[in-house]
């Protein structure tokens, strides 16, 4: 039986008034650094040779994953500020929360991934360039990109089955897994049942995949005699470290805190900064903290300087 829904509307934040014009203009710088900073670290990866190994090739991957929630989320939440609502067809509602879900189960995986890189690196460092070599890096991120879109595809299914009956209004900025699901007739109980041995998949195997590799990693860390070896050693796996906990952090918090009654603006203002801020932080964190980094751009803008003036 079809739906008798066929377009959404998302609400956004009807209360902004008079800050209508500076939310939106903020949103949009944010946006820019967002893509700049992202695609940034590709470029940077793919001219410098300092920057070929496998810790930075994971780093661009990450940065796809930045790329691809933030052009799913953003130029819907820009129009909605900017005009007070936005419109969205049911199945471009349904292909937002699907783009959505392949972004962060791939980050997930991702993370995992990479704590898994530094635990070889760290405890493992004659051996490193063995495991990890350039073929393993590309199947595993193969492995990530595939399974990330797999889960994307069964939310897809899922949510695409049910049969929407109304109200045709999304309380929120995007379209979000539970929202969407408060608009269907249907029995969404084994839906539940469904994302939740989904969420154990990709959310607290990669959870305890990093936590055990940092939990080696430091004891291995602990046990360098050295203070300058101790720090070196760290200092590798700290931005990864600050990454993973703002990763998770707001994960847990937009998705364990309530949405109901007064908490429902609190909940978008989080779910804002999961979905605009972090991506943005992901890539400061990492070429700000990173000596790598900071080298290959400054030699990407000798090199500028010197074109341009030639």
């Amino acid at each position: 039986m079809p739906s008798n829904v066929t377009s959404i509307f998302l609400l956004g934040f009807p209360n902004l008034q008079n800050f209508t014009f500076p939310f939106f203009s903020l949103l949009v710088l944010l946006y820019c650094g967002t893509i700049s900073g992202n695609l940034l670290i590709m470029v940077l990866y793919l001219v410098s040779k300092t920057l070929q190994s496998p810790m930075y090739f994971f780093i661009t991957q990450l940065s796809l994953c930045d790329l691809l929630l933030t052009t799913d989320i953003v130029p819907v939440l820009l129009h909605t500020v900017l005009y007070g609502g936005s419109t969205i067809t049911l199945i471009g509602c349904i292909t937002q929360f699907s783009c959505f879900a392949a972004s962060e189960c791939s980050e997930c995986l991702l993370l995992s991934v990479m704590s898994y890189d530094r635990y070889l690196a760290i405890c493992y460092p004659l051996r490193y360039h063995c495991i990890m070599s350039h073929n393993v890096c590309v199947v595993f991120v193969i492995a990530v990109w595939l399974v990330g879109f797999l889960g994307a595809l069964f939310y897809f299914i899922s949510i695409y089955i049910l049969y929407f009956c109304g109200p045709h209004v999304i309380d929120h900025f995007y379209c979000d897994f539970e929202p969407i699901l408060q608009l269907s007739c249907s029995d969404i109980s084994i839906i539940h049942i469904q994302s939740l041995i989904s969420g154990s998949l990709f959310v607290i195997i990669p959870f305890i995949i990093i936590v055990t590799s940092y939990v080696y990693i430091v004891i291995t860390i602990l046990k360098i005699p050295s203070t300058t070896g101790r720090h070196k050693a760290f200092s590798t796996c700290s931005s990864h470290l600050i990454v993973v906990s703002i990763f998770y952090g707001t994960l847990m918090v937009v998705y364990m805190f309530p949405t109901r009654g007064e908490s429902l603006t609190l909940s978008k203002v989080l779910s804002l900064i999961y979905t605009v801020l972090t991506p943005l932080l992901n890539p400061i964190i990492y070429t700000l903290r990173n000596k790598d980094f900071k080298e290959a751009f400054h030699k990407i803008q000798i090199l500028i300087q010197i074109t341009s003036k030639g």
